[in-house]
């Protein structure tokens, strides 16, 4: 295979990856690279550290390099979508670093860095939609994080060190197996954890089609599951397949998952939430 060739054919060269680059309206140098098939960090983009934002989301990439902490000057890392099962202890180098975005990997805790630490510029870190079941206590350091996202992991207790962030303002635990009283029993992650899902609405075409059809199989199985398993109780009274629907499936997160509009775009047009129609 040539060098970063991914699955769909697409190679990445210095060329085209300095055509990648835009101008963000406020003024970063932005390289996207997002949803090309790529299986592999392209070698090239090391010829380019100097860019501020990096968005190599929705690819196949297994694997970053260890010198990733070269780009000396990144603010804006998006990863989200991939197939990383580990961090490279040099991430830590990144140290302006302001947004991180690992959701939607093959992320367990044994393949975070506790040099993550070292990056005490982040206001945003989105490890969501993984299989972490605790973090590195480094990250006790992060005082300028404003945002936390751990939805969809394996979480039974909220990390310690979440109580001494000062500035975290919004952490999103939704989907985890956790217990909501623990430490001093003040109910610290109802203070944490958002009361309500947040329902984004976007048109059908703004969606990745691959993710898409994912989501579709998996409603079509819980139907099918549900017409062969109606009229069996839960344990409350409540209906299996109800019970085991909400434990299944576990829904999306846009941006952050599905949607392919560029990510400077949804900056721009600002977070608008809904309220679940009851």
């Amino acid at each position: 295979m040539p060098k970063g060739k991914g699955a769909k054919g697409t190679k990445v060269s210095l060329k085209i990856a300095k055509k990648a680059i835009r101008m963000t309206p406020d003024g970063q140098r932005r390289l996207t690279l997002s949803n090309m098939g790529l299986t592999s960090f392209p070698k090239c983009l090391l010829k380019l550290t100097n860019v501020d934002e990096l968005d190599l989301s929705r690819n196949l990439i297994q694997k970053l390099p260890d010198n990733i902490g070269n780009f000396s000057s990144l603010r804006w890392l998006d990863l989200h979508s991939n197939k990383l099962e580990s961090v490279p202890e040099s991430i830590g180098n990144l140290v302006e670093l302001t947004h991180l975005n690992l959701c939607n990997n093959r992320l367990n805790s044994a393949g975070l860095p506790s040099t993550l630490g070292s990056l005490t510029n982040l206001k945003s870190l989105n490890l969501g939609m993984n299989q972490l079941d605790a973090l590195p206590p480094t990250l006790v350091a992060l005082n300028n994080l404003q945002e936390l996202g751990l939805f969809d992991n394996l979480f039974i207790k909220m990390p310690e060190f979440v109580r001494v962030l000062r500035n975290l303002t919004k952490v999103n635990v939704k989907r985890n197996p956790l217990s909501y009283v623990q430490g001093d029993g003040k109910g610290m992650l109802k203070k944490k954890a958002e009361p309500e899902e947040d329902v984004h609405l976007v048109h059908e075409s703004s969606l990745c089609t691959t993710c898409l059809k994912r989501c579709k199989a998996e409603r079509e199985r819980l139907i099918t599951e549900g017409q062969r398993g109606r009229g069996v109780r839960g344990s409350c009274g409540g209906d299996v397949l109800e019970e085991k629907r909400i434990r299944t499936f576990s829904g999306l997160m846009t941006p952050n998952s599905i949607a392919i509009v560029n990510q400077d775009v949804w900056r721009i047009r600002g977070k608008v939430e809904y309220k679940k129609m009851k």
